[in-house]
């Protein structure tokens, strides 16, 4: 039901930014290194932790794999170095697509909590309409709960708040659009921003680059 998303893309360094969801990183060329306030990180292929703020160096350029809804299990304070063959099926999912994807994310489930699929179908609504202006009261009348609950489960759910969620929902599809060539003033307005100033912003801190600067890099990047 959760995204996942995959992207390549030729820079050598990727500013300071928090990405929402756990992801996997892997150097195209090249190990990479994580910086963050308190914290360096480098190997061949890391899984990241989400939320907290880092800079990438990435020599050669990268591979990066967002995996939606996944609670994070590890111990360590910014990434975890993937070897053996959690590192090869995590290659695999990341150039071999779905199957390879939920083999990857059965293997790093921490064991998730169940449910209601009301809820299930509200969070597959969002992410099948980027554009979508549900707000609270809305999803608690869905939920047939009070909101704040409703706002609770939610966030138990997909590991972000609700706010957050639509937001990356349509950050995401704004730069899938990105990659196939669209416009960014039209994928802007395609995922819902309000004008391609506010795509820039939220595009760069979430994923440490701007629009331009993602395009740039798409340009050189090995197809994935």
């Amino acid at each position: 039901m959760f995204s996942t998303s995959v992207f390549s893309v030729d820079v050598t360094r990727i500013g300071p930014h928090c990405n929402p969801v756990p992801c996997v990183l892997t150097g195209r060329n090249k190990s990479l290194t994580l910086v963050s306030r308190d914290e360096v990180v480098a190997g061949d292929i890391l899984l990241i932790r989400p939320g907290i703020e880092h800079a990438v160096i990435c020599s050669g350029g990268i591979n990066v794999m967002y995996l939606d809804g996944l609670s994070w299990a590890g111990s360590s304070g910014l990434a975890e170095r993937l070897q053996g063959q959690l590192a090869n099926l995590a290659i695999d999912a990341i150039f071999r697509g779905s199957d390879a994807q939920a083999a990857l994310r059965q293997r790093l489930d921490s064991g998730a909590a169940q449910f209601p699929p009301h809820l299930m179908a509200v969070i597959e609504d969002l992410i099948a309409e980027p554009m979508s202006r549900m707000t609270q009261h809305e999803l608690a009348d869905r939920l047939q709960v009070e909101r704040t609950q409703a706002l609770r489960m939610f966030k138990a759910a997909t590991g972000q708040t609700f706010r957050r969620f639509k937001q990356w929902s349509g950050l995401q599809h704004a730069a899938r659009k990105i990659a196939s060539g669209e416009l960014v003033r039209t994928a802007a307005m395609d995922a819902g921003f309000a004008d391609t100033a506010h795509l820039t912003r939220t595009f760069r801190a979430s994923f440490g680059l701007t629009p331009s600067e993602a395009i740039a890099g798409l340009a050189k990047a090995w197809p994935v």
